[in-house]
């Protein structure tokens, strides 16, 4: 879900939040790299300003519906006033589907887009879909669709693996506790 990668440009929520686009030259690379964007997109400190104003309301959003509540009220607005500015058009090039930005303000044209895909992720999924991350530190959001709906980590490779190796230290610290007592 487009929405809840950039909601995970800020990682590790819970502990010491890592901020992944820290300049307008970065949330212009991480527009470019999810393919709503171009390396020569103009994007001012105003626009990375509102574009973590929309990533923060995303994240409060998601972590209601995952909780099985209703988001606030401001969140939502703000969601919606993004999506009305959505005028990018979706188009097929060869054979692959791409965003056409508008030539007057791109960058805001593609972060509409993010706004669009979290609507659509937060509004259109069953109850008990949208999680929160297990992980201690992380509290990112993912859409599980496994089989039984028993997935507890956004990412198996990043949060799912510190878990693991987290609870095989504990065990093996455990053990050694107990064999010297």
């Amino acid at each position: 879900m487009l929405a809840f990668r950039f909601v995970a440009t800020l990682g590790e929520r819970r502990e010491e939040p890592v901020e992944r686009i820290a300049t307008p030259g970065q949330l212009r690379t991480w527009l470019a790299v999810n393919g709503i964007g171009g390396a020569d997109m103009p994007v001012s400190e105003a626009l990375l300003r509102d574009a973590r104003a929309l990533r923060e309301a995303i994240h409060r959003a998601g972590t209601a519906v995952a909780s099985g509540a209703v988001p606030d009220v401001a969140d939502e607005d703000l969601l919606n006033r993004w999506t009305a500015r959505h005028r990018a058009r979706l188009v097929l090039t060869g054979g692959q589907a791409q965003w056409h930005l508008p030539d007057t303000d791109p960058a805001r044209a593609a972060l509409a887009i993010v706004a669009l895909d979290a609507v659509e992720t937060l509004g259109g999924h069953r109850d008990g879909v949208i999680k929160r991350c297990e992980q201690r530190t992380c509290g990112g959001l993912f859409v599980d669709t496994s089989r039984g709906q028993r997935r507890r980590w956004c990412s198996m490779a990043t949060c799912g693996n510190k878990v693991k190796k987290a609870n095989l230290k504990a065990a093996r610290d455990g053990a050694e506790a107990g064999s010297q007592g």
